[in-house]
């Protein structure tokens, strides 16, 4: 199973043009094709990120639109085409909705993802927001943490046995003995969850509140000993160096020094995986950025 080997400082990016909601996607996005994508992906693949991640909608409501956008790839498709390309970079769910599936259909995108890939899937899990969401794919939004405790322990019982009863699957993923888990979400239940599986994926930065609260949960849970990967999204954004023109917001910049130390000091210390994005003009400028990033600053990522 992929894990964060202790005491190491890890980094990883959730892609652009993949997802294109108005908070966050930049003017070029819009634009951008599906070789754009690929080059930032290979461009984070040979500059030694621990992951790329690819959201997960369906369907977005018409009153949501105008914020979240109507462009949401399929999260498991991209994510094999993505695997095809690239070698080294692991591949993350961020966030992968469970309940808009059944746990077996959820598996065995998963498993085939794992295997093709060679052992690179990460299955990054999440209860969803969406309420009108869950209202059209017909499952129960106000339930939506119940089910989720429900197919959780469904779903990792699938990627890790061939046969679930009388019912088996095949290919098996590549990873023994299964894909990692890491909850999404800065919710209490979400922290319990990811307390009881194999990594977390805070919504936004983390806290020391949060990976307090995460502790004891591991602790009552028998898995305070065990790895388990800590996430941090870095606010704000990044450049390296000195922007080539005004940003959109403010953002972190400078030398790879001073960029390193800065997304350091944005985190409690126990974090082990941070997530990084890049404010730029066009995606060949976002793909030197993802380059720049790995090579100069990913390095001194140090405690």
């Amino acid at each position: 199973m992929i894990e964060i080997p202790s005491g190491t400082i890890t980094f990883g990016t959730q892609l652009p043009v993949q997802s294109q909601s108005s908070l966050y996607a930049a003017p070029w996005e819009k634009d951008a094709s599906p070789a754009d994508l690929l080059e930032i992906a290979k461009a984070a693949d040979r500059s030694g990120y621990f992951y790329v991640a690819v959201c997960d909608h369906i369907v977005i409501p018409r009153d949501k639109a105008d914020a979240m956008g109507l462009w949401w790839q399929d999260c498991l498709t991209t994510l094999g085409w993505l695997a095809a390309a690239t070698t080294n970079v692991n591949l993350l769910s961020h966030v992968y909705v469970l309940s808009y599936r059944h746990p077996l259909v959820a598996a065995k995108g998963f498993e085939t993802l794992d295997h093709l890939s060679g052992g690179r899937a990460i299955a990054g899990i999440g209860a969803g927001h969406v309420e009108a969401e869950f209202d059209t794919l017909g499952v129960s939004f106000a339930d939506r943490g119940a089910l989720l405790d429900r197919d959780l322990a469904a779903f990792a019982d699938a990627l890790e046995n061939t046969y679930i009863d009388d019912m088996g699957s095949l290919p098996r993923p590549a990873q023994s003995p299964r894909p990692p888990i890491w909850i999404g979400g800065s919710s209490n239940p979400a922290i319990r969850r990811a307390a009881r599986n194999d990594g977390w994926l805070p919504q936004g930065p983390a806290t020391q509140e949060g990976i307090d609260r995460l502790r004891i949960e591991r602790e009552k849970a028998g898995k305070a000993e065990k790895p388990m990967a800590i996430g941090h999204v870095v606010i704000p954004y990044i450049y390296v160096g000195t922007p080539k023109s005004e940003r959109r917001q403010p953002c972190i910049s400078g030398s790879p020094e001073q960029v390193a130390e800065a997304v350091l000091a944005t985190a409690p210390a126990a974090v082990n995986q941070f997530q990084v994005k890049f404010d730029t003009d066009s995606a060949a400028e976002y793909a030197e950025q993802v380059e720049a990033f790995g090579t100069q600053v990913g390095p001194l990522l140090a405690r």
